[in-house]
């Protein structure tokens, strides 16, 4: 359900489950913002299903994931099957947060597209939603 290509990109940031903390899901938000994206920030303690919902509602193209629970292969397991359900797996799925290493390649295995570990700058992760999210338009004013 990804957007039309003259639009701009259209990605939900969201924290999911009962993780308090979210100074950096509100810095990756505002660097996707300042990059031309449309961000639509969830808040705090969102259910994979509200986020999923607020995703179709938005016209989504991505949904970016902010865990630093620990319980991310739970959460990233039980959005991919909501969109799945919803016939909305085309909605692109990142995210970021406190990730093990280990942990990494099984949810790239599930679907999740990209993970972003603290320390990423934000230039790499809104680069990457440029190239990867929402057949990749260009960031809105720019130039072709």
């Amino acid at each position: 359900m990804p957007s039309h290509s003259s639009a701009p990109i259209r990605v939900v940031v969201a924290k999911p489950g009962l993780d308090g903390h979210d100074r950096g899901a509100k810095v990756i938000a505002r660097a996707l913002r300042d990059a031309g994206i449309e961000v639509i920030y969830t808040g705090l303690h969102q259910t994979p299903r509200q986020i999923v919902d607020t995703a179709i509602q938005e016209d989504a193209d991505g949904i970016g994931l902010s865990v630093l629970s620990g319980a991310h292969m739970t959460l990233f397991a039980e959005v991919l099957r909501l969109l799945k359900e919803q016939e909305a797996d085309d909605i692109t799925i990142f995210g970021g947060g406190i990730i093990p290493d280990s942990d990494i390649p099984p949810l790239l295995d599930l679907g999740v597209a990209a993970l972003f570990t603290p320390g990423t700058p934000t230039k790499d992760i809104t680069d990457w939603v440029h190239l990867h999210v929402g057949g990749a338009r260009e960031p809105a004013g720019a130039q072709s």
